[in-house]
């Protein structure tokens, strides 16, 4: 055997310098940490970690290079009261490791929740870390840095963006590779979408809950190890190849002007709860880790079993350590935090929370967009206005009531235009700017646009629960025909709802999110929870009619970034000349009519545009604002100037015009 020297405390996981590997593992209550290498054939070699800074265990080895596969047995008391669940029988991942190889996503040997540890060796299905060498030629990238009032997210899953697309080489498809294809790109600059947002990429595996359904996560936010690229998107399932993949996509990204956001799960582990696999964190050091109560059960605010307790210093020094990471070696360009109260519990919720105070405070971190899922299941968790200035929001107020203003009838004109002004209710506050309210009509979890006018209800048989999971407050209409079917007057009357909500997201004031696939009328047969369905049902279908939706949109989205009123990033006061609200004969509306008036209304914006919205079941008669206008695209064709001084507005409609 190699002799080993204590090394450094720093960085964190394996680091090759050329002659050798550095190996640093924290861990507050451990007693002894050996390091264990592993051969290709299995056979392993173990050292004890020599070094110990503060809780920093560390070795150093000569002669080892990347490739080595590698884990951890940590050696300390156990003792469930105390939430200490220390077994060297269990063969432990690298929190820090780049790489995740081979292995089982579960085995009965990594479960581990008796009185007494259980001795089964895990090492034989446990999947290893892997020593990386970070080499890539960037070319001289450099990120798009869009500004927020100018950004326009595209939220989207790394295999089912691309799995289905005819024009990407078959091989590619539903890769990270597929991603920079340039038939995306053109796809993207077409839309004139500024941001990719990915579902999380990284490493993750299928709760045993649903292999006992024959089902596999598929969103992906089980995560085993937070910095390692998941090699289930890889060209060939490559393990090594997958970081320098989702690179070369990101540099033919922001090459195009394109920003990538990453989907991240720092609420959480794959761990879940007592009964669940032991991977990594619960036996290196599960007290530190993870919220526990007095007598060492975990806390459960994320709806998964366990929660992350990022009020540890320890604990915090690892995750902004992996987002520095994810910028530093990967160019990401901001951040989605999945659950994200979690991140600000202490345990109660604070603006001030050690992860928000250090982002704010971090060199690298400060200038990267970051967007908050604001809320978790645990007591105070809905936060949605609550974070910092510095990050944007979900806005689930924003979906619900454009959703109930087109598809239910049953929201005034006020609060229609309240949410159309950027939430001013929730985020005008503190330094905030109207870019903090990040506009949704769907996303992910739930259903997509084409299902919000097609199901009133979830039909989620699918995933195993009798359709009692997902949620069954939707706001959606099925137009009077439960499915897709439907004759040909419904269908109309779908697609103008569709249009409604599309010109409603990308017209209003705020940071718009478009779900992939909603520009082509995707759907999910109702499926309002499609988590564990990783087939046709989830993957975009590019071959079928996108019910011209996508012109529309595209031509939308470039519509959006010609008027400064919804680019400047700045709140609309009432003398600041960049908005006017106005009723049908043209003329400010009353307060009765704000309250309980007709549901339609002119949105005169930068004084050159006028948006009308016709929320009613009959074709209204418009006396447009003063001036003289024309329609624009996609409302009108771009050699259709007829100008005009009055509007009859379809029912259910919406128009842009011009002032000539």
């Amino acid at each position: 055997m190699m002799a080993i020297s204590a090394g450094n405390s720093a960085p964190y996981g394996s680091s090759y310098d050329g002659k050798g590997v550095n190996f640093t593992l924290f861990s507050a209550n451990a007693e002894k940490v050996e390091l264990c290498l592993f051969d290709k054939d299995g056979l392993e070699q173990r050292y004890v970690l020599p070094g110990r800074t503060g809780n920093i265990w560390h070795g150093y080895l000569t002669g080892i290079t990347p490739g080595q596969f590698y884990g951890y047995r940590v050696y300390g008391p156990w003792s469930l009261a105390d939430g200490h669940r220390f077994n060297p029988a269990k063969l432990l991942l690298d929190p820090c490791t780049r790489q995740v190889a081979g292995g089982l996503e579960n085995h009965p040997s990594f479960h581990d929740d008796g009185e007494m540890p259980d001795p089964q060796d895990s090492a034989p299905y446990m999947a290893k870390s892997v020593v990386v060498k970070e080499m890539f030629d960037w070319q001289g990238d450099t990120p798009p840095a869009t500004p927020w009032g100018k950004t326009v997210i595209y939220e989207a899953h790394v295999r089912g963006l691309t799995k289905q697309h005819p024009d990407i080489p078959e091989a590619l498809r539903g890769t990270y590779a597929a991603l920079g294809h340039p038939v995306m790109i053109d796809h993207f600059k077409r839309l004139g979408i500024t941001a990719l947002e990915l579902l999380p990429v990284a490493d993750f595996v299928t709760e045993p809950r649903l292999r006992g359904f024959g089902l596999k996560n598929y969103w992906g936010y089980n995560p085993r190890a937070f910095y390692a690229v998941s090699t289930a998107y890889a060209v060939g399932g490559e393990a090594g190849c997958a970081g320098d993949e989702l690179r070369e996509s990101i540099k033919a990204l922001h090459k195009a002007g394109i920003e990538v956001f990453l989907d991240v799960v720092f609420n959480h582990s794959a761990e879940l709860d007592k009964e669940g696999p032991t991977f990594s964190f619960r036996g290196i050091d599960n007290r530190n880790y993870y919220w526990l109560t007095d007598n060492g059960e975990y806390q459960n605010w994320t709806g998964c079993g366990n929660t992350l307790n990022l009020n540890s210093p320890d604990t915090l020094a690892l995750i902004m350590d992996c987002l520095r990471y994810w910028v530093e070696h990967f160019h990401i360009d901001g951040f989605r935090f999945d659950l994200a109260s979690v991140l600000g519990r202490t345990p109660e919720f604070r603006q001030d929370a050690p992860l928000f105070e250090a982002i704010k405070n971090d060199p690298c971190l400060r200038a990267v967009k970051c967007i908050a899922e604001p809320w978790d299941i645990g007591p105070g968790g809905y936060q949605v206005g609550n974070f910092p200035p510095d990050f944007a929001e979900w806005n689930d107020h924003f979906r619900d009531e454009i959703r109930r203003f087109w598809l239910h009838h049953n929201l005034s004109l006020g609060d229609f235009a309240r949410r159309f002004a950027g939430s001013s209710d929730f985020y005008r506050r503190d330094e905030k700017r109207p870019s903090s309210t990040i506009n949704l009509i769907t996303a992910h979890d739930g259903f997509t646009l084409r299902d919000c006018v097609s199901f009133s209800q979830k039909h989620n048989q699918a995933n195993g629960e009798h359709n009692h999971d997902g949620s069954s407050n939707n706001y959606s209409s099925n137009h009077g025909v439960e499915g897709l079917d439907g004759d040909e007057k419904v269908q109309e009357q779908r697609l103008c709802s569709m249009r409604a909500l599309l010109t409603t997201l990308v017209l209003s004031q705020g940071t718009p999110m478009l779900l992939a696939g909603d520009e082509r009328g995707r759907s999910q047969h109702g499926n309002n929870n499609a988590y564990c369905q990783d087939n046709a049902l989830t993957w975009l279908d590019w071959k079928t009619d996108d019910y011209g939706l996508t012109d529309f949109t595209g031509a939308l989205l470039h519509l959006r970034q010609s008027i400064p009123a919804l680019t400047d990033n700045q709140w609309w006061d009432d003398d600041s000349g960049q908005v006017h609200w106005l009723n049908q004969a043209g003329q400010p509306l009353t307060i009765d009519q704000w309250n309980s008036g007709i549901r339609c209304l002119q949105i005169q914006l930068s004084n050159q545009w006028l948006l009308i919205v016709n929320a009613t079941d009959d074709v209204v008669d418009i006396t447009l604002a003063e001036g003289e206008w024309y329609a624009v695209p996609p409302f009108a064709g771009k050699d259709n100037r007829a100008v005009m001084t009055s509007w009859q507005c379809p029912a259910q409609g919406v128009c842009m015009l011009h002032r000539s």
